[in-house]
């Protein structure tokens, strides 16, 4: 007997309706605190708007972070205006499995993939400075590190205003030129940006 789909929870303000941005996120620290940023009412309008970030304690490889989310849209149903994004790192992943979850965008409006190249970090660094002659992983979060002393996967100490976020857009929308169809092949790259615009202009 098959499951009765249940409509997904979200919190309620004085308008009816919020749009929904469900994430499933390789990283189970840093990106859901950093997504978490978009719920307080400092960024966004946050009765119109709610970030989710699905549980990321589990395993990071993409076929795995792709399983989260469809695992959870199979028992969570969102409304037609929602946005499922899915969110990994370049790293060490193949081209083959990067492509399952550019496959899962195909046909489906909801559904989206972001990704940086080499890493979120990466994404992170354009919100203080252009991230240029960056030569490895590990080069990103050291220089990551000059400007969040003590940066362990985590934001504490971090500080990132409005101004910042708009100074990463158009950083990553420089690199990003064309804009890839699928997702970022070249190392310095990130199209993360594309879901912090679709978040900014949920708003009225």
């Amino acid at each position: 007997m098959a499951r009765k789909r249940r409509t997904i929870s979200r919190p309620m303000g004085e308008r009816p309706y919020k749009k929904l941005f469900l994430l499933a996120t390789e990283g189970g620290k840093t990106e859901p605190a950093y997504f978490s940023l978009f719920n307080d009412d400092s960024m966004t309008d946050a009765s119109v708007l709610h970030v989710r970030c699905l549980n990321g304690k589990h395993k990071s490889s993409p076929p795995h972070v792709l399983k989260r989310m469809t695992a959870f849209l199979r028992d969570e149903k969102i409304r037609p205006s929602d946005e499922a994004w899915v969110i990994i790192d370049k790293d060490q992943w193949t081209d083959q499995q990067i492509d399952q979850l550019h496959q899962w965008t195909q046909g489906n409006r909801q559904n989206f993939l972001a990704l940086s190249n080499p890493k979120f970090e990466y994404w992170l660094l354009l919100h203080y400075e252009d991230g240029q002659a960056l030569r490895s992983s590990r080069e990103c979060t050291e220089r990551l590190k000059g400007w969040i002393p003590g940066y362990d996967k985590g934001l504490r100490g971090a500080k990132i205003n409005p101004e910042q976020i708009d100074a990463a857009i158009r950083r990553a929308k420089t690199r990003d030129n064309p804009p890839c169809k699928d997702w970022p092949k070249t190392f310095g790259q990130t199209t993360v940006y594309r879901l912090v615009e679709n978040i900014r202009n949920s708003q009225p």
